[in-house]
């Protein structure tokens, strides 16, 4: 389920998916990752002024009140107001104020010059009148988006509905995912979304009463490291770490060739990514040599702890990582937990090793939020508390140039840094995957593994 239906705050991947229907946004992505009008288009007046235009694609909140230009500057000088640890504040700061001239126009004043800016406007707009009651829009969500929120009991089904025809959307949360398949081979649901081991949907490919979905993904899945413990502050042991888990055999056997191996957060053909990475190799015996001076091996290990959701497909995972590193001469304790409470441990830095996905990425700002020093949390997704004089260097390059094609060279040093200090080990992009029930028709799935399927998708009688 998802965590903060509040896109100010929402960060978790089922959170981001779903305020996408319900919120509207300044612009949206194209299929190349750039920047497009969505409720405004915009001109530059000037190299540190934005001017954006609401279109004619503004809905109404969902509340009736009009969407504005006032609501938008709120809904931003909450994220931009440090009280409020939003956050998405680390990604635009760079806003030094909001004007709006009118209902339809608002201008952005930058501190600095980043042609990139557009694409950093990406939040769910929020009726100004509800941010100033405080209105609770993480079970409550009001907005304007292509579906509205109906109800969220406590531990029940969160319901919406189509603004389009007023059909009804329930998720359900069944966090086993031989349950899901269960129900949805007897008809109690009619779609599930990614989150199913191989061989599930492999036996699933013969039941003549659904259909499977598939698309290339660009989701990264990392495993992240604590680099203010004692060990793993060590970029040798992060090293001997990397050396030793074998992403090609996971691909090959676990994931049924249904990922590809990852070398960055970007991948390669992004037009900010790094082709030239150099992989990193699978070789125990180098893992093996860096750890015997330290005085570890098999029979004195180095112990580390792991944390991970109780999804089954992601306890396996990390079991599978588990005997990999073991032989090396490192112990690694598997510690998993429900969703909110791993997830809430990962954000305030109670870990060692974790592994999570970032979803959906589509623009280089994201380097700033994860990795320059001055976004630890709550200030951005700096989780593994990473600080390296260089790393900020390059990013801050990067956000001063005035083209693409500078950002992107400034860009890609900053990819090759993170390969070299690993405060991640990349691991791969996973494949998206969805199944439905005969009857269910029209779904479609994104490379980013949005929902956006759900504004188009029909059932019919036939079952």
């Amino acid at each position: 389920m998802p965590a903060n239906l509040n896109p100010l705050y929402a960060t978790d991947a089922a959170s981001s998916r779903i305020g996408r229907l319900l919120f509207q946004r300044l612009i949206d992505f194209d299929e190349a990752m750039k920047p497009i009008p969505g409720i405004a288009d915009w001109e530059i007046v000037s190299p540190r002024q934005y001017r954006f235009t609401l279109n004619d694609r503004v809905r109404p909140f969902h509340n009736k009140t009009q969407l504005t230009a006032r609501d938008v500057k709120a809904s931003y000088d909450f994220i931009l107001n440090e009280a409020n640890a939003s956050p998405h504040r680390a990604s635009i700061k760079l806003i030094e104020k909001i004007e709006t001239p009118d209902d339809r126009t608002i201008d952005f004043f930058l501190n600095r010059t980043d042609p990139l800016f557009p694409g950093y406007l990406v939040m769910g707009i929020l009726p100004e009148e509800l941010i100033k009651s405080k209105h609770a829009f993480e079970r409550k969500p009001i907005g304007s988006g292509p579906v509205k929120f109906i109800e969220w009991p406590e531990d029940g089904k969160l319901i919406v509905e189509r603004q389009t025809d007023k059909q009804k959307i329930e998720f359900l949360h069944v966090p086993n995912p031989t349950v899901r398949v269960l129900k949805l081979m007897r008809g109690e649901i009619d779609l599930v979304q990614n989150d199913l081991p191989p061989e599930l949907i492999n036996f699933l490919a013969d039941e003549h009463k659904l259909n499977i979905i598939k698309t290339r993904g660009s989701n990264f899945a990392y495993l992240g490291f604590n680099l203010e413990d004692k060990e793993l502050s060590n970029l040798a042991i992060r090293q001997a770490v990397s050396y030793a888990i074998n992403r090609d055999e996971i691909i090959q056997y676990v994931f049924g060739n249904s990922a590809r191996k990852a070398n960055s957060l970007l991948p390669p053909d992004h037009w900010a990514g790094n082709p030239a990475l150099k992989e990193i190799d699978y070789s125990p015996e180098k893992a093996i040599q860096i750890l015997e001076p330290l005085g570890y091996n098999r029979n004195n290990p180095l112990l580390l702890s792991y944390k991970t959701s109780s999804d089954p497909f992601r306890i396996r995972l990390a079991t599978i990582m588990q005997s990999q590193l073991a032989e090396v001469g490192i112990k690694m304790d598997i510690r998993s937990y429900d969703w909110g409470t791993f997830y809430g441990d990962i954000k305030n830095g109670r870990f060692q090793l974790f592994s999570l996905a970032w979803i959906g990425i589509k623009t280089p700002d994201i380097f700033r939020y994860v990795f320059h020093s001055s976004a630890i949390p709550p200030n951005g997704a700096n989780r593994g508390r990473f600080s390296d004089v260089r790393m900020d260097k390059a990013i801050e390059s990067a956000e001063s140039q005035t083209n693409l094609i500078s950002q992107a060279t400034y860009y890609q040093q900053v990819q090759k840094i993170a390969l070299e200090e690993l405060p991640y080990v990349p691991l791969w992009y996973e494949n998206h995957v969805a199944i439905t029930r005969n009857g269910v028709d029209n779904y479609t799935l994104s490379w980013d593994g949005n929902y956006d399927g759900l504004l188009n998708i029909h059932k019919t009688a036939a079952q």
